[in-house]
């Protein structure tokens, strides 16, 4: 007996020639397209069950890496939010037809509304679990000790631990990032979306605190918001109970998208 081996990931050719892995499900609209999560890959729990989950129903989804992430091509030190959301915009653009709900994991939560709000007649629904817009101003400065920020001023660059794998290297974050992502802030002012809305956060999250969500449920301008809070719930969200949470609010997100 053999171990099944995963087909190669689908190559999506980008017009600068950079290229986005992707795996791409056909079937019904609304379809589903899945944004990952900083230095995640669409081979995580989430993504996977979600690909599963539409997959019984019969519906299109769409999972893909960004640019510097998992299989698809890039320097991480290049790296920045607008450059994902062209991606994201790319995927919606080129592999999905029809309606579209966009589900955001963390940082993905971010790139979302941001996708949305660039294609607001494609997207009907939004589902953030996690979410953290604008974390480049509102959370990740916080998390940086006064060396590492002098690092980063005078390097343009510091290199921050893992919350999660202490045997995984450090992670980059640069000033251009930083930069970059103070050009797509969206917290500021009332977001023009007026598609249903749902975000799933934990309180227990030491990275995105849910009162993060809540800020982004206040800021966003539909009148069909809803938070669910996760008592005691981290960041990941990724538990069994957690996927199986997230099929309900799935299916009830579509219920109400199809009953419209």
């Amino acid at each position: 007996m053999t171990d099944e081996v995963a087909p190669a990931a689908q190559i999506l050719t980008r017009n600068d020639g950079a290229t986005i892995a992707y795996r791409h499900t056909a079937g019904r609209m609304p379809g589903v397209v899945f944004l990952i999560g900083l230095r995640s890959n669409m081979n995580s729990a989430k993504a996977l069950y979600v690909e599963e989950h539409c997959r019984h129903q019969n519906r299109a989804f769409v999972r893909f890496d960004y640019f510097a992430h998992g299989e698809s091509s890039g320097d991480f030190l290049e790296a920045t939010v607008g450059r994902w959301v062209q991606d994201a915009l790319t995927v919606i653009d080129e592999l999905t037809e029809g309606p579209q709900v966009l589900v955001g994991s963390s940082i993905g939560g971010w790139i979302m509304t941001l996708a949305a709000l660039a294609r607001p007649h494609r997207i009907a629904g939004l589902i953030g679990i996690a979410a953290a817009p604008d974390s480049t101003t509102e959370l990740i400065p916080g998390r940086l000790t006064d060396d590492m920020k002098a690092e980063l001023s005078r390097n343009g660059i510091v290199y921050k631990p893992s919350t999660y794998d202490t045997d995984t290297d450090p992670y980059p974050i640069t000033q251009r990032m930083i930069d970059d992502g103070d050009q797509h802030l969206v917290l500021r002012a009332p977001i023009p979306l007026h598609c249903p809305v749902r975000l799933i956060h934990g309180t227990a999250d030491p990275d995105v605190p849910w009162q993060h969500s809540v800020k982004l449920a206040e800021t966003l301008r539909s009148a069909d918001v809803e938070l669910l809070l996760v008592k005691n719930g981290d960041h990941r969200l990724s538990k069994p109970a957690d996927l199986a949470r997230l099929g309900r609010v799935l299916n009830d997100l579509f219920d109400v998208i199809e009953a419209d």
